[in-house]
């Protein structure tokens, strides 16, 4: 990475929001520091028009990145003893060179704002680049609201990651008891994320652990749920050839080894 180059993204940034440069002045002079800075800005810039300047320095440096952390071909990872075309894989999702990755979305379906946030709608966000934002952006002022239905699927390109394209989906929040509906949506998730694959002729698919994490919905029962729509699916298309599962936290990879297995 180039600090020079970070700190001239983050004076174009600033310049056009420059009710963060109080902060900003505070920031350490280091590239790590001067980088932290760089995603926050990134995180909490409204879908405004980019120019193509911004965007040519922003895809120099999210490229150097991708090249540095290393891409992963799906089709290259071994598959689960129970299905040839599925895989269970442990790691950072942007990583992953794919037909398509799965966010797991909230209804703005803008990505994540609050700055250097741990959420996986905010990692993808972060590493495809602010073009993400503002093709999602486009998409819900051409649909005119919101993702009011909880359960359905949105795809765009992956402009920066491995993965060719990003699907979008908002799980369920369950706050309380988890109840049938609950588990429907969260089915229908991973169901419309499939078919809209399959609608695109994609072959690659990665789920992320949709609504486990900031939406609270139990591990064990969403992993269930996970496979057994996946199952179901595969049961019935054959043009898909690799399913990913993709965990982060060792919890979430033991409860699928036992469900794959």
């Amino acid at each position: 990475m180039s600090l020079a180059l970070i700190q001239k993204l983050n004076a174009m940034l600033l310049a056009e929001m420059p009710e963060y440069r109080g902060q900003a002045a505070g920031v350490g002079e280091t590239e790590a520091a001067q980088r932290h800075l760089l995603r926050a800005l990134m995180n909490v810039r409204s879908p405004l028009p980019l120019t193509e300047a911004f965007v040519r320095l922003q895809d120099e440096l999210l490229a150097a990145e991708r090249e540095e952390r290393g891409a992963i071909d799906v089709m290259a990872l071994s598959a689960v003893p129970s299905d040839e075309r599925i895989t269970l894989w442990q790691g950072d999702i942007t990583r992953l060179s794919a037909d398509s990755i799965v966010n797991a979305a909230n209804a703005a379906l803008l990505g994540c704002f609050i700055p250097c946030h741990r959420c996986i709608d905010n990692a993808i966000h972060s590493a495809a680049g602010l073009q993400l934002r503002a093709e999602c952006a486009a998409l819900i002022e051409r649909q005119g609201h919101p993702e009011e239905t909880t359960g359905t699927a949105k795809i765009t390109q992956g402009y920066n990651l491995p993965a060719r394209h990003v699907i979008h989906t908002v799980g369920p929040i369950v706050s309380g008891a988890l109840t049938d509906e609950h588990r429907e949506l969260l089915a229908s998730c991973y169901r419309s994320c499939l078919h809209l694959a399959a609608e695109h002729g994609l072959r690659s698919i990665v789920f992320c652990c949709i609504s486990t994490g900031e939406f609270h919905f139990p591990n064990k029962e969403a992993a269930e749920i996970a496979v057994r729509e996946v199952r179901a699916f595969l049961a019935q298309n054959k043009s898909m050839e690799r399913v990913v599962f993709n965990v982060f936290k060792d919890e979430d990879r033991m409860i699928y080894e036992r469900l794959l297995s």
